[in-house]
């Protein structure tokens, strides 16, 4: 069964406030209800209010592998550990370094510049994944 935008709420965090307003804009006109962040979240407390179902975030904000940083604290959340999260990053290199790893915590990776239907098919079956976990 696939998953109802409408009842999904999703985080964007990146440094670029054009990718903002392009995720933005993709996720709403989808249903999506979306929270934008444009700096790094460093207190996990924070995502915990804002009580998303899913976390889009990029790989580097500024020079710093913030990415990373996130999704290990939210991993080790018991909370939040199985929260889906999508990596959308241009930092292909890292990524790919990070790849056994991001594949063993369900981390999906969207490469920028991306393409719209990929972006929303990995939304798409990330949240269906986190549907059929519960």
């Amino acid at each position: 069964m696939a998953p109802d935008p409408a009842k999904h709420h999703i985080l964007v965090i990146n440094d670029t406030q054009e990718v903002l307003e392009v995720m933005r804009d993709l996720l709403e006109d989808e249903g999506y209800r979306v929270t934008l962040h444009s700096d790094a979240i460093r207190d996990i407390e924070r995502i915990r209010e804002i009580a998303p179902d899913m976390v889009i975030l990029d790989h580097l904000m500024g020079d710093e592998e913030y990415g990373w940083q996130i999704i290990q604290r939210l991993r080790l959340d018991r909370d939040l550990a199985r929260l889906p999260i999508i990596v959308c990053t241009a930092a292909a290199r890292m990524v790919r370094e990070l790849e056994g790893h991001l594949k063993a915590k369900d981390i999906t990776v969207v490469l920028k510049p991306f393409d719209i239907d990929d972006l929303l098919n990995a939304v798409r079956a990330a949240l269906g994944r986190d549907q059929i976990a519960d």
